[in-house]
């Protein structure tokens, strides 16, 4: 006879009832390593209780969890108390903890601390050890699994961002026990290629086991020694590993790398662009005023030079030519003037010229003049020269003292 069949959600429902009628199950202490932990923005918290050989869900509510006094993370080892239930809706079944108390650090937390502290003493997180990384590089390797959405999100931001770089894919194993190896591998291969300019390294997140192939201390030497600059990109933002810190640069996450790696290309246009009009305007600046510079040079050069004084000396010498014949044309019109003068002074004395006044000259008989009358004497034999001829004449009669002419 056959059984009527269950629907899931009466299956998931039975199994429920079980667990709750176990008397081991319905208050049970679990002792483990925290792995996975998440603190929901609700206030819950969920996260696994595992060991060497398995892996146990849990949740703890947010009314459970309020009097947590220690800090729950990744690698605590603790002793929870609670029951174990299912979840209908996923088929799940997990530990719902009341009470949490701390055990002591797991066994993969102690060999991240030993490790790191054995390293960081050697100097293998120094500081000036550390590379610069590229501002543009042509080509870029990457060493992750090829599946994850760890080389999708690199991939992605890359291309947005410098379309014009190169991907390498070294796709290698990124957690088990094989994954260290096969990274070092990459790792290697990728840094011995010269047209390599850096190197990306990862994995998305996960629990510290899951992200303990990059606590490996061969993946950590192998990062250190690398010529490349390498950019670690390990789980989340909260997840450290080795890698992180002995890579020259730690990015929180895959596309976080991916950011740190390239530059943004629209970016870099826009500001080259900017760039390049600054430089215009600094150069039409410095061609004006270069110019004015020029101009004021060449007038200078101009005053000083030859031809310039030259021609300011021809001017000049015609300057003082035109004014020297001015002042001789002066100076002539004044001395004629004063010639014109003096010849009519000259002619108006002239003995010559009164006898156009109706005057006339004496003369002896050797032609002297006579001007006085003590230089005759009666009988004398005189010239009288008067203006259009000589007149002959005889003293007749000399009067001293008296003018005698009278005027008919």
């Amino acid at each position: 006879m056959e059984t009527k069949p269950l629907k899931v959600s009466e299956v998931n429902q039975y199994i429920k009832r079980v667990f709750a009628g176990d008397w081991l199950l319905s208050n049970i202490r679990v002792e483990g390593e925290i792995s996975n932990f998440k603190h929901h923005y609700s206030g819950h918290m969920y996260f696994s209780l595992k060991d060497d050989d398995g892996k146990l869900k849990c949740v703890m509510f947010k009314n459970n969890n309020r009097l947590v006094n220690f800090d729950m993370k990744d690698g605590i080892k603790v002793i929870a108390t609670g029951y174990i239930s299912i979840y209908e809706k996923e088929g799940d079944y997990q530990l719902y903890v009341k009470d949490i108390e701390e055990s002591g650090i797991g066994q993969l937390f102690t060999a991240f601390e030993k490790l790191k502290t054995k390293l960081e003493k050697e100097g293998l997180f120094n500081q000036e050890n550390k590379k610069e990384i590229p501002l543009f590089p042509n080509k870029i390797g990457v060493v992750t699994s090829s599946t994850g959405a760890a080389i999708k999100d690199i991939i992605t931001v890359i291309k947005r961002r410098f379309p014009r770089a190169n991907i390498i894919i070294y796709p290698v194993l990124v957690q088990g026990d094989k994954a260290p190896i096969e990274i070092c591998e990459g790792l290697e291969y990728l840094d011995k290629r010269e047209d390599i300019d850096v190197i990306i390294t990862g994995r998305g997140g996960g629990s510290i086991e899951e992200l303990f192939a990059f606590n490996d201390e061969s993946v950590a030497r192998t990062i250190y020694n690398m010529k490349k600059p390498i950019v670690s990109a390990v789980g989340h933002e909260t997840d450290f590993t080795i890698a992180d810190f002995v890579a020259d640069l730690r990015a929180a996450t895959p596309s976080a790398a991916a950011e740190i790696v390239t530059p943004e290309q629209n970016k870099l246009i826009e500001n080259l662009n900017q760039s390049f009009t600054r430089i215009c305007n600094l150069f039409s600046y410095i061609i004006n005023d270069n110019r004015i510079k020029l101009n004021y040079i060449k007038k200078s050069l101009d005053f000083y030079s030859p031809i310039y004084q030259l021609r300011e000396k021809v001017q000049e010498q015609d300057s003082l030519f035109r004014n020297l014949v001015l002042a001789m044309e002066t100076k002539l019109e004044s001395n004629k003037n004063n010639l014109v003068n003096i010849f009519s002074s000259l002619n108006y004395l002239n003995p010559i010229s009164s006898l156009d006044r109706g005057y006339g000259i004496i003369l002896d008989e050797n032609d002297n003049m006579i001007t006085s009358i003590n230089n005759v004497s009666k009988d004398d034999e005189l010239k009288l020269l008067i203006k259009d001829g000589i007149i002959e004449v005889k003293v007749v009669k000399i009067n001293k003292g008296e003018f005698c002419y009278e005027k008919k």
